[in-house]
């Protein structure tokens, strides 16, 4: 199979979207259902701020869609296949190396 250019802008804007644990939770607390910002916030133990600048990298990633409710804003998986995928990347993370963790996991340098 030929790999374009396409295939990997897609790869690389997910891995830009997991390189981030805070948006690894939202995204695998999205799997879980869809869900309001501020009940995100607190289910998280983050600030609105901070989770509303997630979102909208998640959203401008392509990996959440909103929905409008009222006043409010539900947001969701773009597709649920993003949850299967969220679930094959880390038990294929797991199985291959279940004691290794990555070694530029807490620094700032080149994974941002």
């Amino acid at each position: 199979m030929l790999t374009t250019a396409s295939d990997i802008e897609v790869l690389a804007r997910f891995g830009r979207a997991l390189a981030d644990p805070i948006r690894c939770r939202i995204l695998l607390s999205l799997r879980e259902a869809p869900a309001y910002p501020a009940d995100l916030a607190d289910g998280l133990g983050i600030s609105r701020t901070r989770l509303s600048n997630h979102l909208a990298c998640l959203r401008d990633c392509g990996l959440v869609a909103t929905t409008p409710d009222g006043r409010r804003t539900r947001y969701a998986l773009a597709d649920e296949r993003l949850g299967h995928a969220l679930d094959d990347l880390r038990t294929a993370v797991l199985a291959v190396e279940t004691d290794r963790t990555c070694a530029d996991a807490d620094s700032k340098g080149c994974c941002r």
